[in-house]
């Protein structure tokens, strides 16, 4: 009866860790297409003079501290003047910025108070948004910073209340998995978890028990470990991949 039961829950469990997995997917998708991009300078004043801007705002750096804990969203830091970084979202929902001191030419019409702003390239910009009326579009761009912190969410409550509160892991401790999903970038640790322990079924005690009896779990120290050298790794393969593969497809989170 109660093996009977069980076999009729799992499928539900089953939709449940494809739901996560799914949600993952749309939040890493959301993450990757919104994150910045660098342009040049030229493209930002040509996307300002089309009418191709729906927000933009001005900063001096970028503030690598402000993330949601998941997926790295880099958010610019402003100052009393305006510049020299400049960032812009289009309509298609990316968002690209470029640095105002490595312009070609511009000239100065006056039409905009020059000591507002951090050099010349910066008042060129300022000048291509005074023309194209665009001024009521300034403002912070992280139009989906709380969808990724929402989903943050949402995994950290998953997560936390299978392992805290639910039976005990099998292939690994509580601590085990507590440092190796919080240590491992992107949630992937999240997906490992749910690989490799498979919540919510028997099939990770199953697993745990065909070579004839209980495996010893895996340690705390041994998933804190894991998670640091997989963030190591993570990043240097990320760093490699954009000098291969350009901003376009591999745009940093750490800038």
């Amino acid at each position: 009866m109660n093996d009977e039961a069980s076999g009729r829950a799992r499928p539900w469990w089953r939709v449940l860790r494809l739901a996560v997995v799914g949600l993952w997917l749309v939040t890493a998708s959301v993450a990757w297409w919104t994150a910045p991009r660098e342009q040049s300078y030229e493209q930002a004043r040509a996307d300002l003079a089309a009418g191709r801007v729906t927000a933009y705002e001005w900063g001096y750096h970028w503030d690598v501290d402000v993330r949601p804990a998941w997926f790295p969203n880099p958010t610019m830091a402003s100052a009393g003047t305006l510049g020299p970084l400049f960032q812009w979202r289009t309509p298609d929902g990316r968002v690209w910025w470029t640095d105002t001191t490595r312009f070609d030419q511009v000239e100065v019409t006056g039409t905009v108070e020059k000591s507002d702003y951090s050099g010349p390239g910066a008042v060129g910009v300022a000048q291509e948004i005074r023309s194209a009326g665009l001024e009521d579009r300034y403002g912070e761009i992280r139009p989906y910073s709380t969808v990724l912190t929402a989903a943050g969410l949402v995994f950290t409550v998953v997560f936390l209340g299978v392992v805290v509160a639910g039976p005990a892991p099998v292939l690994g401790t509580r601590w085990f998995w507590f440092w190796l999903v919080s240590g491992v970038p992107y949630g992937l640790g999240l997906l490992f978890w749910l690989a490799r322990e498979h919540p919510w079924s028997g099939t990770a005690a199953a697993t745990a028990t065909t070579s004839g009896g209980p495996r010893e779990r895996d340690r705390g120290l041994l998933g804190f470990a894991i998670g640091a050298v997989a963030a190591i790794l993570l990043s240097l393969v990320s760093l490699a991949l954009h000098e291969v593969l350009g901003d376009r497809w591999i745009p940093l989170s750490n800038r």
